[in-house]
């Protein structure tokens, strides 16, 4: 392979590098800087270059601020310089092949953080093993997931949209086939591809997906019109994208993390999609279960301890009495018998270790599964497949936490940023399965299991080994049908 390949877009000629056997293009632009005249609107086209641009390094991140601590030793968080955030990265193993399976891989963190230059998303073992791997940046926070009268809504979910959009018009170019794209995300990444799975927008843009550890879910504009506001009035200024615009960006950022906090789990203002009429026509959840994207290949899972990246780094595991549990148990409206049904299967567990894995299964599990139930009793639906990654981390009692599969479904266990969750140790063989049954997925349909059925078949990645389990804690999901 040439050192330096280069490949024409529509936009203009890209060189990229070759790197361990693949080849690799950074910081392509997908839409113009949403910034200036084009900031709080819909991504634009981004202008043409003369001439062959450089695609060696990152393209700038969207704004954000870095993750608090300790979570900022735990998920190392890049940040790029510029206005042109809105860009994508490819590898590919063969940019003058044809017809090669496309993945295209859309970040979490709470649609606040993250972007595609983590190191842990690096795509070359994708490539290696005949895959072109993109990755791709989206506005986050308030400049991507704020509702304003004055602007449209949802635009980090737009922008994803535009980036597939530039997939499914480019990709051939990079050896990749544009009718076999599947699309994974984690976490808000996931929440982000239900919504996209959801949306009408996104027809023809995706063969299969992959929904890692999030749920398909958005609220109504009132409750994310009351986000803005709060933020607002920390700037003090007009709840409008034209007030907003006019704001410092590093005061903007300052402003959002004073109104906003918590995580997935224990609440707190945030951001979400929103039921905007046009992008998300109604509530991802509502939508899916009756039967949008019933057509789309869907393979979808947890970690069996999600809940202890939130609730152990910062002790709040150990902080959550009997009381406390009560309390929480009210505000998420757990079904008492539920509560019963998880303290008895888990003696010696604390009151937060339950309190955590309700809200697991509450926020996650559950309507996962009911999800594969809906696409399940349609007789017209495509293959539905489940996960569970049990694997845990030995890093400070993370256990199987949330995001430590990433590593394994990527093949990067030996980089320091993946190392700093999954520990140096992390054993290698349970990345050799997992990124191939990924692969085998976006390749052929099928991850090398069950179809969901009766018979509730979840693939369980596990310390030992790899096996598929008939319908885990069958117990506790009955615990929470009504």
């Amino acid at each position: 392979m040439h050192p330096d390949p280069e490949v024409s877009t529509e936009h203009g000629r890209v060189r990229g590098r070759a790197e361990h056997g693949v080849a690799v293009f950074r910081g392509i632009p997908y839409a113009a800087p949403p910034f200036g005249p084009h900031r709080f609107r819909a991504p634009a086209p981004p202008p043409a270059w003369d001439g062959v641009r450089d695609a060696t390094a990152f393209g700038p991140t969207a704004p954000k601020l870095p993750y608090p601590a300790p979570l900022d030793t735990l998920l190392p968080d890049p940040a790029v310089p510029g206005d042109d955030c809105l860009n994508l990265n490819v590898w590919t193993p063969d940019p003058g092949g044809a017809g090669l399976p496309v993945m295209v891989w859309i970040h979490g963190g709470s649609l606040r953080h993250g972007s595609s230059a983590v190191p842990t998303y690096d795509g070359t073992a994708f490539a290696r093993d005949g895959v072109v791997l993109v990755s791709l940046n989206y506005r986050l926070g308030i400049e991507g997931f704020g509702w304003f009268p004055d602007a449209p809504a949802n635009l980090g979910l737009r922008d994803q949209l535009a980036a597939l959009e530039w997939v499914r018009r480019n990709i051939a170019a990079f050896g990749g086939d544009p009718d076999q794209v599947t699309v994974f995300g984690e976490s808000a990444g996931a929440i982000s591809l239900a919504g996209l799975l959801a949306s009408p927008l996104s027809a023809g843009l995706m063969r299969r997906a992959v929904l890692q550890s999030g749920a398909p879910a958005a609220v109504p504009l009132d409750r994310a019109d009351r986000t803005t506001r709060r933020i607002a009035a920390r700037l003090g200024v007009p709840a409008t994208a034209a007030a907003f615009a006019a704001a410092d960006r590093d005061g903007l950022l300052r402003a959002q993390a004073e109104a906003t906090g918590g995580s997935p789990l224990s609440g707190g203002a945030g951001f979400d999609l929103v039921v905007d009429g046009e992008v998300l026509p109604e509530d991802p959840a509502t939508a899916l279960l009756a039967g949008k994207g019933a057509d789309i290949d869907l393979l979808m899972g947890t970690t069996t301890d999600e809940y202890r990246l939130w609730f152990v780094p910062d002790g709040t595991v150990d902080r959550i009495g009997p009381l406390t549990q009560r309390l929480a148990l009210a505000r998420f409206r757990v079904p008492r018998r539920a509560a019963a049904v998880y303290r008895k299967g888990r003696p010696g567990a604390t009151p937060g270790e339950v309190l955590g894995a309700l809200a697991t299964d509450l926020l996650l599990r559950v309507p996962l599964g009911r999800l594969a139930d809906a696409r399940a009793a349609r007789a017209d639906s495509a293959g539905t497949y489940q996960y569970e990654f049990a694997w845990p981390s030995p890093v400070g009692g993370l256990g199987a936490c949330h995001a430590l599969e990433i590593g394994f479904v990527f093949d990067t266990l030996r980089d320091p940023a993946t190392a700093a969750l999954a520990g140096p140790d992390a054993p290698q063989s349970l990345a050799d399965t997992m990124h191939a049954d990924w692969i085998r997925f976006a390749t052929t349909g099928a991850p090398g299991w069950p179809t969901w059925n009766q018979d509730r078949p979840v693939m369980t990645y596990g310390p030992e080994t790899s096996a598929v389990v008939r319908a885990p804690r069958d117990a506790e999901r009955r615990a929470w049908e009504r």
